[in-house]
């Protein structure tokens, strides 16, 4: 055989061993990626931030952060700038404010950032001006609902024995809309069961679980934990994951294993179809720690696949609050 045609072999079967080798590595180098990186494409929907502007000329009932608060509004331009590096496509604003105007100037503010995809308001179903103001404020479809429970004197537990309430929560339900309750503790979980049994088509979410999982002692988890089970089964309760990030001497904790227990017990309690995604920006720690508080999750739940992941960041909030979609970046079903 000439030798510039075995020099061609030899060359020809290193080529092939090359590209094979390089292959084979290039696969393994993918089956050894971070569950975040296969998964990064997920869009994630937040469904727990609060809006405020302090420099109004009235001012704000409330202004988030530590301490004295924010000195700065917020406002989706602020929200997004920090939310879009992240993978964050759309929020929703649940209202810290009791101002009953607050709910159009939310909404107004909304109108011009398609980022927002809606608000929770704030609304006293018991109250005989309720259907005038919820007739009002559904006509705007960024409108999805009301907050009640363990803010602004509000209660939860007396309030479910009240004829009226219930009346009200009825319209609401009637109306499409959902309620999101506000730090819960344990007589607030019996009350959303007791919700349910009269209100039963009513979306109900329940924020902040994680905080009164911190707040509360063994024998109280203890007590509640089969009304966290019987929440699992009602098909229109779901659980915002939101208050998740903890303080360990004064500071933020930012590592993953520190949350996991917590996240799988509610993972193994409410399982991949109840769980919702939300910050709680700019609220607590929260103020200075997105990227942390979505990296804590995206850990966790990435590692249990693309298709939970997705129930978890926008799937399960889209059948709780039937969010609208105003942008091409926001996930939506059948795409």
């Amino acid at each position: 055989m000439p030798i510039g045609v075995l020099q061609l072999r030899v060359m020809s079967e290193l080529n092939r061993r090359a590209f094979l080798g390089s292959t084979v590595a290039a696969a393994l180098a993918g089956a050894t990626k971070p569950a975040q990186a296969q998964a990064a494409s997920v869009p994630i929907l937040d469904c727990h931030i609060h809006l405020f502007d302090q420099t109004r000329p009235q001012g704000a009932p409330y202004s988030g952060g530590r301490g004295g608060g924010n000195t700065e509004p917020a406002l989706p331009a602020r929200y997004r700038k920090l939310a879009s590096p992240l993978g964050i496509v759309g929020a929703i604003e649940v209202e810290a404010s009791p101002w009953i105007e607050d709910n159009l100037w939310v909404l107004e503010v909304e109108e011009n950032d398609p980022t927002m995809v809606g608000a929770i308001g704030n609304l006293q179903p018991d109250k005989p001006e309720f259907k005038e103001y919820l007739d009002r404020y559904h006509r705007n479809r960024l409108f999805l609902g009301i907050r009640y429970g363990n803010l602004w004197n509000y209660n939860l537990v007396e309030q479910v024995a009240n004829p009226a309430f219930i009346e009200g929560l009825k319209l609401l339900q009637q109306a499409d809309l959902a309620m999101d309750t506000a730090n819960p503790r344990p007589d607030l979980i019996e009350a959303v069961l007791r919700v349910n049994d009269k209100v039963p088509g009513l979306r109900i979410i329940v924020d902040h679980l994680p905080s009164m999982m911190r707040r509360v002692d063994a024998s109280a988890l203890a007590a509640v934990e089969p009304s966290l089970r019987e929440l699992a089964k009602r098909p229109t309760i779901y659980i915002k994951v939101s208050e998740l990030m903890r303080m360990e001497d004064g500071k933020p904790s930012t590592d993953p294993a520190v949350y996991k227990p917590l996240l799988d017990r509610f993972f193994e309690t409410f399982g991949e179809d109840k769980l919702i995604f939300g910050s709680d920006w700019p609220n607590g720690p929260a103020v200075d720690n997105l990227p942390a508080i979505v990296q804590i999750v995206q850990d966790y739940f990435y590692a249990k696949g693309r298709a939970v992941a997705e129930k978890y960041f926008w799937k399960n909030s889209l059948a709780a609050y039937k969010w609208p979609r105003r942008d091409p970046s926001q996930p939506q079903l059948g795409r």
